[in-house]
This record gives C-alpha cells, structure tokens and sequence, in this order.
C-alpha cells in the first residue's frame, strides 16, 4: 500500500463535507481571530523570556479547547485524535506534516487560561459577537441550574466536616499525593432523594434562541435561588424571567418587580395550601417555555458525559465556562444554518 499523496488527501477532505462535517460548519462562522487579544494580553504577562522554542499559536490552541470540550477528551486523547483525523487537522487549519502540540502543552495552556480567568472573558467576547450578528436576547430570560459533578470523594465524615469548616485534614497536609488528589471545594447534596458531589452551573438562557447569555458557578450546595441575581441580566429584549418553582419565593417576586422585571416563576404549593386549577393552568403556560432550557442542559450533558474530571473548583469553573461558550458556538452555527 503506498503513501496518501497530497491530492489524495484533498480527495478525502472534499469527500468528508459532502457527507456533512459538522466542524466545517464551525469553522466557517464562528470568528476566531476575535478571540486572540484576550488570549495574547493572558500570554504576554505569562512569557517573560523569548528564549527557547516560540509557542503555538493561540487561536489555534483556543481551537484544540474547543475539540476537547466538544468531545469531552482526556488531554492524552485529544493528541491522539489531532494525530489521527482528518477533520481535527482541517479545523484546527494544520497540514498533515505538521507539528502538533502535545498533550502537556495542551495542559499548561488550559490552565494558564484557567488561572487568569480568562474564559469567562472570552464567554462575555463572545456575547457581544451574538449581540453584534442579530442574535441578541429576545423573548425573555429562562433561569435554571444543573448540578455537574465530580469524581466521588471517600472522605471520613470526620474529614468532611473539617472541609466543610474551611480546613484542610492534617493527614492530607502532611501527604501532598493524596491532597492533589482531593477536590476540597466540591460539595454534598440531595435532591429528591438522589445525592449529588461536585458543583452547579446556573444559567440564563433567553426564550427565543436557547443561547446561554449569563451563567455563574458555585459548589453543589447552593441553593438555585441564590444565584437569581448574579446571572440575571437587563439586555433582554423582554422583562419576563422563567423560572422552576426552587426560585418561588415572595422575596424574589419582589426583588424582580423592583427591578422592573415581570415574574414568570412556577408557583409552588404545600401541603395545607395547594396550587388552584387556575395557578395549576398558570404554571404549565410557564412551563411551556421555561423547559426550553432542558433543551440547553441536554446538549451541555452530552459534552460532559456523565462527569467532569478535575480537581477545584478554578478548574471546574474554566472547564463549565468552556463548555458553555462551546455549547453556544455550537448553537449559533445551527442558527446561522438554518436561518
């Protein structure tokens, strides 16, 4: 068998679009180039020499995020594909004899970008792209949270309570293998009856193009009614806020009214109030739209794939923002496809 020649490998690209390669389409509307002075200020402060070998481009390395978080790929695996696709080549705009960076590379860059907190900077750029292109947040604001969780930690509850507390175990101090290993900002909860370990990612959704406009992080325990006001945002084109009856409360009814905003918030009954027929036919015309949003956490949960594999909660934070901004890139490239 000889060797695939140049024209043999256009042959396949060409090939490959025709039956549809979704990261083609990627590719071609979302504007990369935007991302790169964020990237570079993150950069220019962490480089303090040029000697050695010069580092990869940025946007490329931004691209190989995006194919990771898309794939939910170990930073191992997402060499090992780079090596062996065609599409990942094409994407990330690399000839086949090229160099690609390795799986360490990858770590360091996520990190560094971690570290900064610059993905929720390149969330928010991205933002103002939708808003620039015509996708900007219509028909009210759909507000939710879902948990994401963590590898399981098998602490004694003597351990727990001490993280719990604010302190680090002494047996762990004195055992820096076993505290790399120990997620300390994760938390415990339950919810019907089902326990959870790790953290939530709060979002506003607007109603009309399922796009995420706001999200915040916090650890599992937190309450989803909390966050109300953190991923709230006024650049809605409607004032309506849905909710689920977690954020139903007189004082949030009144903090939205306030701020000018019209509740959409299923009512919640008790056991010596029930909700009347009229509040019951009130809650599913709610309802109707606010569970667009399952639409959103569906898609973010076939990125994730069950759990997310890092240890922090900086870590964790980078990885949902990440997942966030790529379900988003992915949402508006089916917009623009189908408009």
């Amino acid at each position: 068998m000889g060797q695939i020649g140049l024209f043999d490998y256009e042959n396949r690209l060409t090939e490959l679009s025709k039956m549809g390669d979704p990261l083609e389409i990627i590719n071609r509307v979302i504007p990369w180039k935007r991302f790169r002075p964020i990237m570079d200020k993150v950069f220019r402060i962490e480089r303090k020499s040029n000697a050695g070998r010069p580092p990869y481009d940025y946007v490329l390395m931004f691209k190989i995020l995006v194919l990771q978080t898309m794939n939910n790929l170990s930073d191992e695996q997402t060499q090992f594909q780079i090596l062996d696709r065609m599409t990942y080549k094409r994407f990330l705009g690399l000839r086949p004899e090229e160099r690609i960076p390795d799986q360490k590379t990858i770590w360091l860059f996520r990190e560094t970008l971690a570290n900064a907190g610059a993905i929720k900077k390149l969330f928010d750029l991205f933002q103002k792209y939708l808003n620039d292109a015509g996708y900007c947040a219509q028909k009210g604001q759909i507000i939710d949270a879902s948990f994401v969780e963590v590898p399981r930690q098998r602490n004694t509850r003597d351990e727990n309570e001490q993280i719990k507390n604010g302190h680090t175990p002494e047996k762990w101090e004195q055992h820096p293998e076993k505290l790399s290993q120990k997620d300390v900002d994760a938390r415990w909860t339950k919810k019907n009856d089902e326990t959870f370990f790790g953290y939530k990612n709060h979002v506003n959704a607007d109603a009309k193009n399922k796009l995420i406009r706001e999200y915040a992080v916090t650890s599992a325990e937190v309450h989803d009614s909390q966050i109300l006001d953190t991923v709230l945002t006024p650049e809605n084109t409607s004032a309506s806020v849905y909710a689920d009856s977690a954020y139903s409360s007189e004082e949030i009814e009144e903090r939205l009214s306030y701020n000018w905003y019209s509740s959409r918030i299923c009512r919640k009954g008790s056991k010596n109030k029930p909700l009347t027929k009229f509040q019951q036919k009130q809650n599913r015309k709610k309802s109707s739209v606010r569970s667009r949003i399952e639409h959103v956490f569906a898609q973010i949960e076939l990125m994730y794939r069950g759990v997310l594999r890092c240890i922090g909660r900086l870590r964790a934070a980078a990885r949902i923002g990440m997942t966030n901004l790529v379900y988003n890139m992915t949402r508006y490239a089916y917009l623009v496809r189908y408009a």
